[in-house]
């Protein structure tokens, strides 16, 4: 069994074949897709598949990207939907300095407000971080955030995944001092990302598999729409660089959803 922890299944690349993609799944092992929200519409579009498919399960948050367009309308709604039986996480939220054209000022505040979001509806956090190339300040502000923002009592202290790992190589130490895990993709076989060396001695327990379905294809399918069948090819590769078995890493990622998720 895998669990592909973070898939934008609603995205409209998969409107004309998504039974075909979900068949393709089960045939992998994947028995449990997530999917993470964008924004207020996302959620629903989310719920709705949760509603016709058994396995899928949705998230609540504003991406970083959105927040332009969003307003504490938008806020106080994904905090209603948090309520809703079928969603298991806040997510995904964070920073992104990557476009310049998405970039907005709240940010922080708007990451911030989902941490605290996190903790009073006691579900784990979904993060999402993109900075320009050959840059960690991004990673940087967030942990500062995080570190202010996390409650101090480890009751109500919200665990979650630092989603779509490709470095920097101290993040892995920094999330698992904060009790959270780390989401590796597509991105662990490209030849030249670096992440497969980052991750060699992180130990699986501190790992979830992810597609971020239609974005981030594996190897050998990179640059086509990515799929929640190919978490099996994520489950390969860190095989590979850890010298299990499939099995080993299946086992082990899918007990961290599971605990995570309460699933």
């Amino acid at each position: 069994m895998l669990i592909d922890t973070h898939a934008h299944l609603y995205d409209n690349r998969f409107q004309q074949d998504l039974e075909a993609v979900l068949s393709r799944a089960q045939e992998a092992g994947v028995k449990r897709i997530l999917l993470p929200a964008v924004d207020v519409p996302s959620v629903y579009q989310a719920l709705d598949l949760c509603a016709r498919y058994e396995g899928i399960y949705a998230m609540a948050a504003i991406h970083p990207t959105h927040i332009p367009e969003a307003g504490d309308h938008d806020f106080d709604e994904i905090t209603r939907l948090c309520d809703e039986p079928n969603v298991i996480a806040v997510g995904e939220s964070g920073l992104d300095y990557y476009w310049d054209k998405y970039y907005d000022g709240r940010q922080p505040e708007f990451f911030a407000r989902h941490i605290q979001l996190s903790a009073k509806k006691n579900l784990p956090l979904i993060i999402h971080l993109r900075d320009k190339q050959h840059r960690d300040q991004v990673h940087r502000d967030a942990v500062r955030i995080l570190e202010r923002e996390l409650p101090s009592n480890d009751n109500t202290r919200p665990r979650g995944i630092f989603h779509c790992f490709t470095g920097p190589d101290w993040l892995p130490e920094a999330a698992a001092e904060l009790d959270f895990l780390i989401g590796v993709g597509g991105a662990v076989t490209f030849k030249n990302s670096g992440v497969a060396d980052m991750i060699r001695d992180v130990p699986l327990s501190q790992i979830v598999l992810e597609t971020d379905a239609p974005y981030m294809s594996p190897v050998p399918h990179r640059g086509k729409r990515n799929e929640p069948a190919w978490t099996a090819l994520v489950a390969r590769k860190i095989a590979e660089i850890k010298g299990c078995t499939v099995a080993e890493v299946a086992e082990v990622t899918c007990a961290n959803a599971r605990q995570l998720f309460s699933l």
